[in-house]
């Protein structure tokens, strides 16, 4: 028999073909990890119905995807390359396998922990794509499909899904020496690699997951845009708070499913319909009866409420029905904090409004005040910030040592 390196003869089959083009008749899968231009389009057009190709020659496949597509237009490929879909790169798998192996204290790496960032892998790409990605190449609506098997080597998440999966095989499959009890905690600590703002916001997420699930209200008042429809995913996921997304529910459930979110209207959130909301009448007269004297008109008031979702959201966090708001993903700060001061106004004791931004940096935090809202504040505004401001950060736990820069 003719010598053959061992891991191909497991795959051998006794057969009269002898030419590519023989074998690729009816042929459901192409495996190249050959050269360039082998692959001819009349053999792909002999393959079996919705055939995969998988052509990693680089830097030239063995076959371009166009080409095969033209002739083939029910194919799904995959090439080595970035320009294409489905690029097939060990990146996505190496350094996080290794990752949870060092992390677990592996004394080797196992075909069980293999298989576990396999597994790993494919959970992710039938997950919603995160917003990093989204942005990174250009492609609003990319979800599981065909142009779309495999996550991006871009994708933040996959340390975080991968390195525990594998370090939970290696715990499993009796190979790790340095166990990881708290799961969880491990995967935050991961997240740190990527997420840089992770660690200033730990108190906040900690102080809102020890609140009653589902207690918590929290209004999204551009309930309708991606990056908002994407950050109201995590918050379910991590059972941050109960969302509230003010929109047209058709619009938001449309773009739930383009983006491949996971988010059921009813269980995941509500919506407050800026279309038709049975509290539409009632909310209007508030406003109304609040700002009547400054020169707002009751027409004005039923417009201006059908359209700012802001004036909506400040009017459920007075009324009660919510908690708290989240918005100016759009528009300019000063539109925003219009119809909040007009609604629910400063708190007790407070006489100025001051917005403060966070810059993270390697190895520590700097916030900035006040960035958006005074021009030219008095020496007694320009305290108050200051002692506002530092009431915010300690509450990301962090003793605030302020400078004042003129």
């Amino acid at each position: 028999a003719e010598l053959m390196d061992p891991d191909k003869e497991r795959f051998a089959r006794e057969t009269s073909a002898r030419t590519l083009a023989e074998v690729m008749e009816g042929a459901d899968i192409f495996l190249g990890l050959s050269a360039g231009g082998v692959l001819k389009p009349e053999m792909v057009k002999n393959m079996a119905a919705k055939p995969l190709i998988l052509a990693l020659a680089n830097p030239t496949p063995e076959i371009l995807p166009e080409v095969a597509l033209e002739v083939r237009p029910d194919a799904v490929l995959a090439t080595g390359r970035t320009d294409y879909p489905n690029q097939v790169n060990n990146v996505l798998c190496f350094p996080f396998i290794f990752r949870g192996a060092l992390d677990a204290g592996a004394t080797t790496v196992t075909r069980e922990m293999e298989i576990a960032a396999v597994n790993a892998i494919a959970e992710l790409a039938r997950q919603e794509q995160s917003d990093i990605v989204a942005t990174a190449y250009g492609i609003q609506d990319l979800s599981f499909g065909p142009a779309y098997l495999i996550p991006k080597p871009f994708d933040p998440r996959l340390i975080v899904k991968i390195a525990p999966a594998v370090a939970q095989a290696a715990m499993d499959s009796g190979v790790a020496t340095r166990p990881i009890e708290d799961m969880d905690a491990y995967k935050q600590h991961l997240q740190q690699f990527v997420y840089h703002s992770g660690t200033t916001m730990k108190p906040i997420f900690q102080q809102a997951r020890s609140v009653e699930p589902g207690k918590k209200r929290i209004v999204f008042a551009e309930g309708e845009e991606e990056r908002v429809l994407r950050a109201v995913q995590i918050v379910v996921d991590e059972k941050l708070a109960t969302p509230i997304l003010i929109g047209r529910p058709g619009v938001i459930e449309h773009r739930i499913e383009r983006y491949g979110l996971r988010l059921t209207p009813g269980v995941d959130y509500t919506v407050v319909n800026t279309d038709h909301d049975e509290r539409y009448r009632e909310f209007w007269q508030e406003y109304y009866h609040l700002m009547a004297r400054k020169g707002i008109s009751q027409q004005l008031a039923k417009v201006e409420m059908r359209r700012r979702t802001t004036l909506i959201g400040s009017m459920l966090v007075n009324k009660g029905e919510a908690d708290g708001m989240i918005c100016g993903t759009i528009s300019t700060p000063h539109r925003h904090l219009h119809f909040i001061n007009q609604v629910i106004g400063k708190r007790e004791g407070c006489t100025v409004f001051g917005a403060m931004n966070g810059l993270v940096l390697p190895g520590r935090q700097i916030f900035l005040v006040d960035t958006h809202v005074n021009v030219d504040p008095t020496p007694a505004e320009l305290a108050e910030i200051t002692i506002m401001a530092a009431e915010e950060v300690r509450r990301f736990g962090i003793e605030p040592k302020v400078a004042l820069v003129s």
